[in-house]
Order: structure tokens, then sequence, then C-alpha cells
């Protein structure tokens, strides 16, 4: 690990004028990411922002029909959130299941999407209950804020703020996970609301998408019968010791009818 000056603002606005002077500074969240890349001396910044003591960027509350999480909120919270619970199930349901228990109470909504994994669970909520980011400078649709392998629509020295989860009619989410990381070998999300249904797929391709057969499939029949005749293409998809392409292409299928089941 290179030498680096540590920072531990207690507002966003410190945070965000530190990063801002520094040569190359860096913001930290949960970690799980970043120190084990500090530690591999894959990255030398010249400051590491600590966020975890900026009250601002914690919490979950209601706001109209949505439900909004503070980017410093971390998983087991929105896990046990009685606001996530009754409101909006299946995003309480992913968060339960994402990691272990040290993952879960260290790792945050903020750090994972800003990270983009191409295996992270949370792309597949904000993408398929159309969320919007909001961080210090703007907001940001779920749609357009992953552009790519751990690559997202942020500017340099932006930080999510929070994420806002409209509640939809229905939800669910499932996963085929990978048995030592618990990360998704491919995660699926459905989604019914009143503009229309989503079907968001995470950790089968370089980073999440939607399967708009299925969406037009299920728009007009809620059930799995309606995609029991689909199957998704293996262009384009991840490929490696884990799973072939082919392999996550058919658990798309597989998780998509088990996400419509647990949403009933």
């Amino acid at each position: 690990m290179y030498d680096f000056n540590y920072h531990r603002p207690s507002s966003l606005e410190e945070a965000a004028k530190i990063l801002a002077g520094a040569e190359e500074g860096i913001p930290l969240a949960g970690g799980h990411t970043l120190l084990p890349t500090l530690k591999q001396r894959l990255a030398q910044p010249s400051d590491v922002v600590d966020l975890s003591g900026i009250a601002e960027l914690k919490g979950i509350s209601e706001a109209g029909n949505a439900v909004v999480v503070g980017a410093m909120t971390p998983h087991a919270e929105v896990n046990r959130s009685q606001v996530v619970r009754s409101r909006i199930p299946a995003l309480a349901h992913m968060a339960s299941d994402i990691g272990d228990s040290q993952v879960r109470h260290r790792g945050t909504i903020g750090g994972s999407i800003a990270n983009a994994d191409p295996s992270a669970d949370y792309p597949a909520a904000v993408v398929g209950l159309a969320a919007t980011v909001k961080t210090n400078k703007r907001e940001i649709a779920g749609d357009d804020f992953f552009t790519g392998l751990f690559e997202t629509a942020l500017e340099e020295h932006e930080l999510v703020v929070s994420v806002s989860f409209p509640v939809p009619e229905k939800a669910g989410y499932a996963k085929f996970a990978n048995p030592a990381s618990r990360y998704p070998m491919v995660g699926v999300m459905v989604a019914k609301a009143a503009d229309g249904v989503r079907v968001a797929v995470t950790g089968a391709g370089p980073s999440v998408f939607r399967w708009t057969e299925a969406e037009q499939a299920l728009a007009s029949n809620w059930s799995a019968d309606a995609i029991a005749g689909l199957s998704h293409s293996p262009d384009g998809l991840n490929s490696d010791i884990h799973a072939s392409a082919e392999y996550r292409a058919h658990l798309i299928g597989v998780m998509a009818k088990r996400a419509l089941a647990a949403a009933g």
C-alpha cells in the first residue's frame, strides 16, 4: 500500500472540496473494493476521503410514492428497514443476500453502484425499479447511470447522495449466487408499475441491462407462462471460470421465472 492523506469530513460540501483540491483524490464508502485495491498497489491516490462521517448521506425515508436510501446506508439497514420491507419487499430481500454478514454491515448502496461491478446486486434494483440517483451536482435516471464495465455516468469528484426508488405495484428479485462470493452469476429484478414492466439483469453481462423481450411479454401477461418460450442470446454475455455465456443465458430465463414467483 502506498502512502496517502486520509480525510474524514463531516459534510458533503467539505468532502467535495477536499476531492476537488486533491492531486488524485478518491472517496471511501464501504471499502470492499477500494481497500483490497490499495493493498495490492493497484491504485495510488494522493488522498482518501472517508465518507462515513457524513450524516446527510445516511438513512432511509419516504418521499411521496418513493423510498429514498442514503448513499452511505449499509445493506443490513436496507434489509431491516420497515419502510423498505413494507413498501418494496424485493429491495429488502435483495439487501439480505448481498455477500456475507460483514459485507452487509459495512458495504453501502452508494459505494456499490458507484463502483458498478458487473456482478453487483443493486444495479438490478436501480434499473429494474426505475430509480433516480441523486448526486451532489444533479439527478441521474437509473437507465442512464450505468454505462459499461465498472463505468457510470458520474463525473470526476461527483458523489452519490441518495437513490430514490419508486414503489412498484409488484416486484421480485432472484439470483444464482456464486457459492464463495455470493455475487450473482445472474440476478434478475422484475417489476410491474403503472408505467409498465421492467426486467433488469445483472451478473450476466459487462453491465446491467434490460431484457426487453421479456418486458413485452409480461406487459400483457404477468406470469411465468408468458416468458416460458423465450430465451436470451448468449452473444455479449460474460464467460469465465464460473459459467459460460451459454449457461448465463439459460440462467436469465430461470431467474426471471423465480423473480416472478417471488413477486406474486
